[in-house]
């Protein structure tokens, strides 16, 4: 006798598993926990198989019934509903594996291995802002030039240009790594250039006072109220002029005070080699006042609350904005101000630029390891601490050649 809802709603569970047929094979499996599960029994080759055809009372009777309609209709086609259920589940699986979203985070994890920590993390939030919203669910076989600039267009519109261009970029190096991996046979991002569809971007230089401007903000700096410690971070920053984020991060175990030197391991350069910062008898000095501060942390500069995290990136910025160069200056201000001067003196440009750790162009300056040519850039090193020296106290200062 065929089932009823009536029959459903009513049956009770008992010790052992109980079958309430209906008809066509369909029967429902009542379980002793009280579950309610409807079953297919069929025969296929031979063998007598059973189909799961979901749970009561998610499933009604009647959509039961439809289940087992088109399950007998597959068998007679001659086909296994139940193989065609598991090849069903195998290509969603395999489409979710090949997701944008889920192949972006496998090449992120194969892109990060010689980035720094902090511009890894930068680049996965702006994927899960900016692209997985519209892109990260779909195939990647499914998404197309046109659909991608969209995507980009969406972030420009924002008044994010050049974010949108660095999207369009990330997501050409995904479906590189996509390709390689033999998930998908083009490059969708490789049809169109960003330049076809979005502005173009112009490059912004960091906020630095001209060389004229230097002798006062030296003497800010010394006479700076705030913590000795960021005054401490300002004048090593002055006299060595590396990243802010290679500043703050400094550790004890990477000074070599008889050697003068401050070693600084690739994992925290931007360019992920390591790089030498010959110490001038000024950087000395500040080092040792340093040292008074120094705790059981290996962070030079530690944060105010943990003293095993550095110090805020903000906290030069903010120190710049006490003593008035609010958008006039940044930490990376040092860099380009050092640059224009020492260049004004005359030193090389190649020891210029091996002390700024840049990445030339060239292969002869990309040839150049960090210990290259050290004797001079630590005379050079000296010479502009002098020269610092000599500004801040007002004497007047002749270019010479070096």
């Amino acid at each position: 006798m065929p089932l009823t809802d009536t029959a459903i709603r009513n049956a009770k569970s008992a010790p052992k598993p109980v079958k309430m047929f209906d008809a066509g094979g369909l029967f429902l499996l009542v379980q002793p926990t009280g579950s309610k599960l409807w079953r297919l029994k069929y025969r296929f080759g031979g063998k007598e198989k059973l189909l799961a055809l979901g749970a009561y009372p998610e499933v009604g009777l009647r959509d039961a019934r439809t289940r087992r309609d088109r399950a007998r209709e597959q068998l007679a086609n001659d086909e296994d509903p139940g193989q065609l259920r598991k090849i069903d589940k195998l290509l969603k699986r395999t489409a979710a594996d090949n997701a944008f979203e889920s192949v972006a985070r496998a090449w992120w994890q194969n892109w990060k291995a010689d980035k720094t920590e902090r511009h890894a993390d930068q680049v996965l939030r702006r994927l899960e802002a900016d692209v997985f919203p519209d892109l990260g669910a779909l195939p990647l076989s499914s998404i197309t030039a046109p659909l991608l600039l969209s995507v980009c267009l969406k972030v420009q519109n924002r008044g994010a240009a050049d974010i949108a261009k660095r999207a369009y970029q990330g997501c050409s190096q995904i479906f590189r790594y996509a390709i390689a991996h033999g998930l998908i046979d083009r490059n969708p991002a490789a049809d169109v250039r960003p330049s076809d569809a979005l502005r173009p971007t112009r490059k912004v230089n960091h906020a630095r006072l001209d060389a004229k401007e230097v002798p006062e903000l030296l003497r800010k700096i010394e006479a700076y109220d705030g913590s000795p410690l960021t005054r401490c971070a300002l004048k090593l920053m002055a006299l060595t002029f590396v990243r802010t984020t290679e500043l703050i991060a400094a550790r004890w175990s990477e000074f070599d005070l008889e050697a003068g030197q401050w070693r600084i391991p690739a994992e925290r350069m931007k360019k992920r080699r390591p790089h030498i910062v010959p110490l001038s008898k000024q950087a000395l000095a500040v080092v040792a006042d340093l040292q008074t501060f120094r705790n059981l942390s290996d962070m030079v500069f530690p944060g105010e609350r943990d003293h095993d995290k550095p110090m805020s990136n903000n906290t030069i910025l903010f120190a710049l904005y006490r003593m008035g160069y609010h958008s006039r200056m940044t930490g990376h201000g040092f860099r380009g101000v050092a640059s224009t001067i020492l260049h004004e003196l005359g030193h090389r440009h190649d020891l210029i630029e091996l002390q700024l750790a840049h990445q030339e162009q060239n292969e002869v300056s990309a040839a150049y390891n960090h210990a290259t040519y050290v004797p001079q850039r630590t005379k050079m090193m000296q010479e502009w601490a002098d020269h610092l020296d000599a500004l801040r106290d007002g004497a007047k200062v002749l270019p010479f050649a070096a």
